[in-house]
C-alpha cells in the first residue's frame, strides 16, 4: 500500500469516529492527520476529494435521502481541524518568500549603494582610508596609494606604517582628541612628504567594532612655505641687531647652517685684492673640511671663482651631478665675499631646498651689505668724533680710555686731552660738561679746543682754569662744567694742577696704596666769579702712576663714592709693573657695574719713569734666567710696549752671554771685589770663583727718560776677536744691532762695555675699529 493510499485509509477511519461521536480528541485527530499531511506532502486536492467522498458514504450508510446539516456540520468541523496545520505552514511560506523578496531588494539597493559608494571613494583627489581598532589600514583608494606609494593591493598595513619615518613624530592615537593632524611621511620612492590628516570614527551594526575612516591631504608646499617663512624670520631677527659684519657671520651662519642642516658654513671676505681673505667658520670640521679655519686650495679657488659670479646666484658642487657635497653662492653685491654650505654627507637638493637656501642666503648676503654700510658710516663718524676728542698719538708711558653711556655714539660731555709742551712737559686736561650725547659732544668739543690753545700759549693749571671759565660763560650748555688741568714735569717728577669741582686725580707710588690729590679744588666752571684758581704740586716718585677721571668711572647707584675711590687706590697698589694700558683694563674691571655704566667714563694713565735698574751677577749661565725675569719687570714698569721689551731682553740676553762666554775665557781676572749682597734680585748673588778667590762678575745696568731707554752691560774681561767666517755661530753682535736703534761696544778700557738705546713709540690709537678679524672660527 502506497504512503497516500494509508494516509486516506486513517484519515477515512478518524472523519467516521468523528461523525459518529464528535469530540475534541476526534478534532486532536484531524489536526495531527493535517500536520502529518504537510510532511509527507499530501496534495490539498487529494485530501478533499476524499473527504467528501467519505461523507457521502457515510450518509448513505445512514440511509438519509437528503443532506444532514448536523453531518455536515461535524464533517466540516473536521475538516478544518485538518487544514489548520496546512495553513499555518502555507501562510508562513508566504511570509518568508515577503521577507526574501524584501531582503533581496534591500540586497539590490545595497550592492549599488556600494558600487556608488566605491566610485564616489575613487573620484576623490583627497586619498582615503579605513582602519581598524588596532589602527591597522584596512582599506585605501587610488589617491591613498598615489600620495603615499601604497595602494589597496597590499592592505592591510599594520602598525607602524611603511610610510612611517622613524625619525619623525609619533603618530596621533586615531579616535583620540587629535582628529586632525599634520605628519611627515617617507613615499616609497624614498621624497618626503607632509600630509594632513582628517578621521572620524564608528561603530559597525552587526557587531559593534570600532572603525576610523580618514582623508589625508598633500601639504608639503604649504609647510615648506611655512618652514621657509619662519626660517627666514628667525635668521632676519638673529642678525637684525648686528651692527658689524663679525656680529652678521657670529649669528647669521651659526642659524643656517642649522636651518638648512648643513655641518660647516665658510665665509671667505677678500678685504682688498692684495691681501689674503679672511675666513670665517661655523660648525664641525671635517676631514674635507677647513682645519683651523684655514681652506686648502680647492675650497679657496671654489669661493674666489663663488664671489665673481653675479648676486643671488648659488650651485651645487660637484656641479651636473644628482648627489651634491654643499653649495656656494656669493655674499653681498660687492663681490669680494662668498658662502660654502658642506653637507655631513651628498645628498639630492629639490626645488623647494633651492628655493629655502635663496631666501635665507639672500637675508645673509642683506644683512651682511647693512653692517658693512653701518661700519663704514661708523669708520666716519669715529674718525670725526675721535679728532674731536683727543689725540691719536699720545707721549709714551700714556694710556687713554673713553666709554660712552650712549652707544653707538664714540663721544659724549667727557673728553681727555694730552698736549706735549715746548719745554718737555706734558698737559693733560680732562673735563665733564653736564649732560649727555651730542647737545654735550658739541659743547666739550669748544671747551676741549680752548684748553689747548690755552695750554699751548703756556697757560699753568690755575691760569688755563681762569680763561676757561670766561670762555665757558659764552658757550650755552657750559655752565657747571667739571675739569682738571696738570701739567707734567717727567723729568723733575713733579705735577702741578688744578681742580674746577672735578674728582680728584689718584696717585700712586711703586707697590703702595693711592692717594686721592685733592688739592687746588675749586668752583666748576662759569658758576661762580672766584679771584684767582688754586693750584697745587706734588711729587712724581719714579715708577708713581698717576690716573685722572670723570665721575662716570666712580659714581654708581647704591655705591658709596669713597668705596669706588677706595677701589680705585688698590688695584694701583698692585699694578706698578703693568703698561699704562694694563692699569686702565684692571681698573675698569674692578668699577664695571654689571648692567654697563649709566654715564660716560673718561680716563688718563700717566707712568713717571722708574729708578734705574742696576745688577751685578756673577757671569755664569745658571744667572740668565732670573736676570731676563727681572729686565723684563723693570721695562713693563718703565712702560716699553711688549713687543720692544722683548727685543730689548733678547739683545741684553745676548750681550751678557756673550761676556760671560767670552770675557773670562782665559781664567778669572781680578778685579779686588769683595761678595756681595744682590739688593735688586733679593738674594745673595752666587759667586763663581777661580782657585785665587777672584770673582767674575757682569754689571746691568737699565735707565729711561721721557722718551728713551738705555741699557748697558759691563765685565772686567775681553770679548774674543770677531772671526771674519763666524759660521753658525758668532751671529750675536748682529742680532744685538737689529734689536736695537743704537749699539756701541767700548773696549778701551779694563774690560768691555756694550751700551744699546730705542726710542719709545708714540702710543698710537686706531681712529675707527671695522671689528673684522681673519681666520676667526665663530661657534663650535
Amino acid at each position: 500500500m502506497t504512503a497516500l493510499a494509508e494516509f486516506l485509509d486513517e484519515y477515512a477511519k478518524a472523519l467516521r469516529r468523528h461523525l459518529d461521536s464528535p469530540t475534541q480528541g476526534t478534532l486532536a485527530e484531524g489536526y495531527e492527520l493535517g500536520r502529518r499531511a504537510l510532511v509527507e506532502g499530501i496534495s490539498l486536492l487529494d485530501l478533499n476529494e476524499h473527504h467528501f467522498r467519505v461523507v457521502q458514504a457515510a450518509e448513505h450508510d445512514a440511509g438519509l435521502g437528503k443532506p444532514d446539516s448536523r453531518l455536515a456540520e461535524s464533517a466540516l468541523e473536521f475538516l478544518l481541524q485538518t487544514l489548520a496545520a496546512l495553513d499555518i505552514a502555507t501562510r508562513g511560506y508566504l511570509d518568508g518568500v515577503g521577507r526574501y523578496e524584501q531582503q533581496r531588494t534591500r540586497a539590490d539597493d545595497l550592492a549599488g549603494r556600494d558600487a556608488f559608494r566605491t566610485a564616489l571613494v575613487e573620484s576623490l583627489q583627497d586619498g582615503f582610508f579605513v582602519a581598524d581598532s588596532q589602527g591597522a589600514i584596512i582599506e585605501v583608494n587610488s589617491a591613498f596609494g598615489a600620495l603615499t606609494g601604497y595602494g589597496a593591493a597590499d592592505v592591510p598595513y599594520p602598525l607602524p606604517h611603511p610610510w612611517s619615518m622613524p625619525e619623525g613624530p609619533r603618530y596621533p592615537d586615531l579616535g583620540t582628541e587629535a582628529l586632525r593632524f599634520v605628519i611627515p611621511i617617507r613615499h616609497r620612492d624614498g621624497r618626503s612628504l607632509w600630509l594632513a590628516v582628517s578621521t572620524s570614527a564608528l561603530v559597525k551594526p552587526e557587531n559593534n567594532e570600532r572603525i576610523f575612516v580618514g582623508t589625508i591631504r598633500d601639504v608639503t608646499a604649504e609647510h615648506d612655505a611655512q618652514a621657509r617663512d619662519q626660517a627666514a624670520s628667525r635668521l632676519a631677527t638673529a642678525v637684525g641687531a648686528a651692527t658689524s659684519v663679525v656680529e652678521v657671520l657670529a649669528v647669521g651662519l651659526d642659524e643656517l647652517r642649522r636651518t638648512v642642516g648643513a655641518q660647516t658654513a665658510v665665509v671667505s671676505v677678500w678685504p682688498s685684492r692684495h691681501v689674503e681673505p679672511e675666513v670665517y667658520v661655523s660648525g664641525a670640521e671635517g676631514a674635507n673640511g677647513p682645519e683651523s679655519a684655514e681652506l686648502d686650495a680647492r675650497a679657496r679657488a671654489m669661493l674666489d671663482r663663488a664671489r665673481r659670479r653675479p648676486g643671488r646666484s648659488l650651485f651645487a658642487i660637484p656641479e651636473g651631478t644628482d648627489s651634491s657635497e654643499g653649495i656656494v653662492a656669493p655674499l653681498g653685491e660687492t663681490g669680494d665675499a662668498a658662502l660654502w654650505l658642506r653637507f655631513a654627507a651628498p645628498r639630492a637638493i629639490s626645488a623647494a631646498d633651492w628655493t629655502l637656501f635663496s631666501l635665507l642666503i639672500g637675508h645673509l648676503s642683506l644683512a651682511v651689505q647693512r653692517a658693512r654700510n653701518f661700519d663704514q658710516a661708523r669708520s666716519t663718524s669715529l674718525t670725526l668724533q675721535r679728532a674731536m676728542l683727543g689725540p691719536i698719538e699720545l707721549p709714551p708711558r700714556f694710556s687713554v680710555h673713553y666709554e660712552p653711556a650712549l652707544p653707538p655714539l664714540e663721544i659724549g660731555g667727557d673728553w681727555y686731552d694730552v698736549v706735549p709742551l715746548r719745554d718737555g712737559t706734558i698737559g693733560v686736561v680732562v673735563g665733564d660738561c653736564v649732560g649727555r650725547g651730542l647737545s654735550a659732544a658739541v659743547v666739550m668739543g669748544q671747551l676741549r679746543t680752548a684748553a689747548q690753545a690755552l695750554l699751548l700759549r703756556g697757560a699753568g693749571p690755575a691760569q688755563l682754569l681762569a680763561e676757561l671759565d670766561t670762555v665757558a660763560g659764552r658757550i650755552p650748555g657750559a655752565m657747571c662744567t667739571t675739569v682738571c688741568a696738570a701739567v707734567l714735569d717727567p723729568v723733575r717728577g713733579l705735577v702741578r694742577y688744578s681742580s674746577a669741582g672735578h674728582m680728584p686725580p689718584i696717585l700712586a707710588d711703586v707697590d703702595a696704596t693711592g692717594r686721592l690729590l685733592e688739592g687746588g679744588r675749586s668752583f666748576p666752571l662759569a658758576t661762580f666769579e672766584t679771584p684767582r684758581r688754586p693750584e697745587a704740586t706734588t711729587a712724581l716718585t719714579p715708577g708713581s702712576t698717576l690716573v685722572l677721571f670723570t665721575d662716570g668711572l666712580v659714581e654708581q647707584r647704591g655705591v658709596d663714592i669713597d668705596d669706588s675711590f677706595a677701589k680705585i687706590a688698590d688695584v694701583l697698589s698692585g699694578t706698578s709693573a703693568k703698561l699704562p694700558r694694563e692699569v686702565a683694563d684692571a681698573v675698569l674691571s674692578r668699577l664695571r657695574p654689571a648692567a654697563g655704566y649709566d654715564d660716560d667714563v673718561a680716563m688718563v694713565v700717566y707712568r713717571q719713569p722708574p729708578a734705574p735698574l742696576r745688577l751685578e751677577v756673577p757671569a755664569h749661565a745658571d744667572e740668565l734666567a732670573a736676570l731676563r725675569r727681572t729686565l723684563k719687570a723693570w721695562l713693563a714698569a718703565a712702560a716699553v710696549p711688549h713687543d720692544l721689551a722683548s727685543d730689548l731682553v733678547a739683545a741684553t740676553n745676548e750681550a751678557c752671554s756673550n761676556s760671560i762666554e767670552h770675557a773670562y775665557r782665559n781664567g778669572a781676572v781680578p778685579t779686588g771685589r769683595p761678595e756681595s749682597t744682590d739688593r735688586s734680585m733679593g738674594r745673595v748673588a752666587r759667586a763663581l770663583r777661580d782657585p785665587s778667590g777672584d770673582v767674575n762678575r757682569v754689571e746691568l745696568t737699565a735707565t729711561c727718560n721721557t722718551e728713551t731707554v738705555v741699557i748697558t752691560v759691563e765685565d772686567a774681561g775681553s770679548w774674543k776677536p770677531r772671526s771674519a767666517d763666524p759660521g753658525y755661530r758668532g751671529r750675536g753682535i748682529d742680532m744685538m744691532r737689529a734689536l736695537t736703534e743704537e749699539l756701541d761696544i767700548d773696549h778701551t778700557g779694563p774690560g768691555t762695555r756694550v751700551r744699546m738705546s730705542v726710542t719709545l713709540p708714540a702710543i698710537t690709537f686706531p681712529v675707527a675699529n671695522p671689528l673684522r678679524g681673519i681666520n676667526r672660527r665663530i661657534t663650535g
